[in-house]
């Protein structure tokens, strides 16, 4: 079954939604066989009357610190901390794969009960205090499970009944697509355009303007890098095809930055303490889809965009922790990993990173097969989406119909990850359509409510001081910014113009020598914003389906211009000629323009230009003088 060919109705909710899907229930089976087993094994010293250590330490496998209500007395208030500190270790599971923390809390409080129990006898009360303590926890997440499950059944049922009218008004909107031969950056997009450029073009080695936390949850290094090349991507495809110079420089940059091993190295850490893997940190090898996915869709989106198809090399991807220690990778190899990784994925997506396994960058894995089917021609994406959109439906869709954000391969458990319809469509453009269709009927609907309006305009005024996720500080700039991708690529002006001006006015914008940013806001979500800004509809899908236009990779192109003193906003061939329109970044003044791509020996008109005529050389090349001056247009056609 190949991706053309796949069923899916947008037009209702998936059948499963909150059912337990069948790689779920067997792993959850699993967790609680394995946890009933600790609960038998526990009692047992109880049963037999042994020694105090073992009675200590069979109630602490019961419940982490439940060990020490054997002691007695003040040793019991002992449980109270050590649950605290199995909560934290629990979150160093989530943020850093920390598979080992948890165990580690869980059986070492109860090795610790033991050896402190002594020869003086338990309190024989415990074991019933312990018990009604998991039988407390078990029915307050019952309680919790079953009024989520009603809200979300309330929930599909206002979906189903808005998703028809919704969806007729998407497919109208999606339908107006922008002529390719006619796009050019406005000076606004170039300001904002500039936001990246600034930061791409500095030396590989520096990440001046860049958020620098943490490289293990979404302040990464790697998501800013892979969501500044998208954008650069979807500008050089859709505006600037036939342009290389600082756009592929800068393109190139970035890719270069990923491979620092600042960027990388934290999958040596979560090897060691997630997979117990001590000697091969490989991090194309297992799991990891937050890497290969997201980056594999960088450099893919990168060739496409550009025509560059140098990372087809060996080792060209090469990630290097020492001298001693490297593992040389290319673009087909990153694919290589998405692939091998799908076909033994028993939950139709697989994991980020040891344990977690997260849909939101199971669509950059399958986004990552787009690119790879678009540049080389296979069918990756026919293989493994019918086996993908049915673990999405199966194991993660809960009862209102969205998508369980984040799920543990270990446990089976869900845990809350914030990541709405919105975030999901415009990925699924790229190589599921008419889901990506139905996710932003369903968002736009429920945004609505949002939107306010004075005499400047709409806008979505969002409740609270929400969470940039790129900086983890108070602020809207991240989830504006992803609903102002989403609606420019369904072509829903209005919700992206609401957005836009929200951004504008709570995310404190500022111009600071021609470049636009907003102060508040994370690098990540002002990169989120860029790309909304330049895109028009289903520019995000064409970007990593199709790249730029082949009459431009082929035809005449604008090797170089310097930067800042040269702002393309416009460069297009129709396979012979050059269509390319410039703006002076620091001042009005003659600049050389180098052109390649022309047929050797030939003459061309060049309007715009200070010679009228010129002749390319043996190569194809030549160098023409343009006085920018406000907006300038170059014409290049064959005399």
């Amino acid at each position: 079954m190949t991706a053309a060919t796949l069923t899916f109705a947008p037009e209702r909710l998936p059948e499963t939604r909150g059912k337990t899907g069948p790689a779920t229930a067997r792993i959850q089976r699993r967790t609680w066989t394995i946890w009933l087993a600790m609960v038998a094994i526990g009692a047992l010293p109880w049963g037999l009357g042994m020694a105090p250590g073992w009675q200590a330490a069979g109630l602490g496998l019961w419940l982490p610190g439940a060990g020490f209500l054997a002691l007695g007395g003040w040793w019991s208030v002992l449980i109270v901390p050590t649950l605290v500190l199995f909560l934290a270790s629990l979150v160093a599971w989530f943020w850093a794969g920390a598979v080992v923390a948890p165990v580690t809390v869980w059986l070492g409080a109860a090795a610790i009960a033991g050896s402190l129990a002594g020869s003086a006898p338990t309190w024989q009360g415990s074991p019933f205090v312990a018990a009604g303590l998991v039988a407390a926890v078990g029915l307050s997440f019952r309680a919790r499970n079953r009024k989520a499950a009603l809200a979300g059944a309330e929930t599909a049922r206002k979906r189903e009944a808005f998703l028809p009218a919704s969806l007729a008004e998407v497919s109208a909107m999606q339908a107006a697509q922008p002529d390719p031969a006619k796009r050019e950056l406005t000076p606004d997009q170039i300001a904002r355009l500039r936001y990246l450029l600034d930061r791409t073009l500095q030396p590989v080695e520096s990440f001046d303007g860049f958020t620098i936390i943490d490289q293990f949850q979404p302040a990464a290094l790697r998501y800013q890098i892979n969501h500044m090349g998208f954008a650069l991507a979807v500008a050089q495809a859709n505006y600037l095809p036939s342009f290389a110079g600082y756009m592929r420089t800068a393109q190139r940059n970035l890719i270069a930055k990923y491979l620092d091993r600042r960027v990388w190295d934290y999958w040596v850490l979560e090897s060691c303490w997630g997979h117990l893997n001590f000697t091969d940190w490989d991090p194309a090898a297992r799991d990891n889809i937050m890497l290969t996915g997201w980056f594999g869709a960088h450099v893919g989106g990168y060739m496409l965009a550009s025509g560059d198809t140098s990372y087809l090399e060996p080792g060209s991807l090469t990630f290097r922790l020492s001298d001693k220690r490297a593992w040389p990778h290319d673009f087909r190899t990153l694919i290589g990993s998405v692939n091998s990784n799908y076909e033994t994925a028993e939950f139709g997506h697989y994991a980020c990173e040891p344990n977690w396994i997260y849909p939101i960058c199971n669509h950059y894995g399958m986004l990552s097969l787009t690119t790879h089917d678009a540049l080389l021609g296979s069918d990756l994406v026919g293989r493994h989406l019918p086996a993908w959109l049915r673990g999405l439906e199966t194991e993660f869709t809960d009862t209102a119909g969205s998508t369980v954000g984040l799920r543990s391969q270990y446990t089976g458990l869900p845990v809350p990850f914030p990541v709405g319809e919105a975030g999901y469509a415009f990925f699924e453009n790229a190589f599921l359509p008419a889901r990506a269709r139905q996710q932003w009927a369903i968002a736009r609907r429920e945004i609505e409510p949002l939107l306010a309006q004075d005499d400047a305009g709409e806008w979505l005024a969002m409740p609270g001081e929400g969470l940039d996720a790129g900086n983890y500080r108070p602020g809207h700039g991240g989830m504006l910014s992803t609903l102002l991708v989403a609606a420019r690529e369904f072509g829903d002006t209005r919700m992206a113009d609401a957005a836009l001006a929200a951004l504008e006015r709570v995310c404190m914008p500022a111009i600071d020598d021609g470049v636009h940013r907003y102060r508040k806001a994370s690098n990540i979500a002002n990169a989120t914003a860029v790309l909304g800004a330049l895109m028009e509809t289903g520019d995000f899908g064409r970007t990593f389906t199709q790249g730029a236009p082949r009459t431009c990779l082929a035809g005449p192109k604008i090797e170089a211009a310097a930067y800042p003193d040269v702002l393309v906003a416009r460069a297009w061939s129709n396979g012979t000629g050059l269509e390319a329109v410039f703006y002076p970044g620091k001042g009005e003044g003659v600049q050389t323009i180098p052109v390649s791509g022309l047929e050797p020996g030939r003459c061309y008109t060049a309007s715009g230009a200070m010679d009228a005529e010129f002749v390319a050389s043996p190569a194809g090349e030549a160098t023409l003088r343009v006085r920018i001056s406000g907006r300038t247009e170059l014409v290049i056609e064959p005399a």
